[in-house]
């Protein structure tokens, strides 16, 4: 299946967007965060595979996500697979 060219422009401003809102943001990390808010991936392997990069790049950005306090959150971990299964917190609705 071909992604559409308009498809891979939104992702990529969205992800712009994301850096621009965190400076501490690599591309990779800014990624996965809005792959998981547009439902696209949330696991390490399809986001890896998705954008055609090495999942161990992908799982070492993850990590590092994952130790920045409310950014996201790491639901499962298949030892065998190595892939990593993660989502956004809730958002606060104060």
């Amino acid at each position: 299946m071909s992604v559409e060219a308009a498809e891979v422009d939104r992702f990529l401003a969205l992800v712009a967007a994301a850096q621009g809102r965190d400076a501490q943001l690599t591309s990779i990390q800014a990624g996965l965060l809005v792959a998981a808010e547009l439902g696209i991936a949330r696991d390490s392997r399809t986001f890896a595979r998705m954008l055609g990069i090495a999942h161990s790049l992908v799982l070492r950005e993850l990590n590092a996500l994952a130790e920045r306090e409310g950014v996201l959150q790491i639901v499962k971990r298949d030892p065998r697979t190595m892939r990593v299964h993660y989502t956004l917190p809730p958002r606060d609705e104060a």
